[in-house]
């Protein structure tokens, strides 16, 4: 029988009219997945896999709401970056930054987001293992491992605070990175990491970032 013979049977025109309701189908399923792919790399920083900070913030404030109890949120800064940049170029920056949003996935493993703040700081909420100090310093371990290139190894190293959620008695994440901040601080003038103390989170702020930070100055009112 003719090919179009068969599609002037009943069945070949229920084939026919499933094929032409497809077709639009098809192109919604396309234009969906489209769209999903462009916002999930709006969420992500494209250099180094961080979730975009209303992103990460989002996740980690529902990874706190179910498991507050074993939660620890972490604030990384790279030391001496602008120096790095300085003789090694942006190219080797771009390289640690990279390296370092890598690092800090696989630290944070899969029940973990990382997010990048903006520039060369970073903030971390997982849950941790057993050993909080232990789990803490891996972390800060991995942080200074040179980062391979072409070149050679390139020197890295960064400043850690943490905030653990059950030793400080809070759950909300503003709080906790305010602590975390103050305790990267304190890391980043002493070299000796740790975590965020009850008295950190009267820390004066502005803009959620701690006062006397660079870009935290107030403008100086007109006489």
């Amino acid at each position: 029988m003719d090919p179009l013979t068969r599609v002037a049977t009943p069945n070949g025109q229920r084939a026919l009219l499933i094929t032409t309701l497809a077709l639009p189908l098809t192109g919604w399923t396309i234009h969906a997945l489209t769209l999903h792919r462009r916002l999930a790399a709006e969420r992500r920083d494209p250099l180094t896999g961080a979730q975009r900070r209303a992103a990460f913030e989002h996740r980690a404030r529902r990874l706190l709401a179910r498991h507050h109890h074993d939660t620890v949120v972490c604030l990384v800064d790279l030391d001496h970056f602008k120096g790095l940049n300085d003789t090694h170029g942006h190219a080797a920056g771009d390289t640690a930054l990279a390296a370092t949003g890598e690092r800090l996935a696989q630290w944070a493993g899969p029940n973990g987001v990382v997010g990048r703040l903006g520039g060369d700081e970073f903030a971390v909420a997982t849950r941790r293992q057993d050993g909080i100090e232990q789990h803490l310093q891996d972390l800060v371990d991995v942080l200074h491992e040179p980062v391979p290139t072409q070149a050679g190894p390139l020197p890295v190293a960064a400043s850690v605070g943490a905030a653990v959620p059950e030793y400080l008695g809070i759950h909300t994440l503003t709080a906790l990175l305010r602590g975390a901040d103050a305790s990267m601080y304190r890391t980043k003038h002493s070299g000796r990491y740790g975590w965020a103390e009850i008295e950190d989170l009267d820390t004066p702020t502005v803009n959620g970032r701690r006062a006397g930070r660079p870009g935290t100055a107030l403008p100086e009112r007109a006489a």
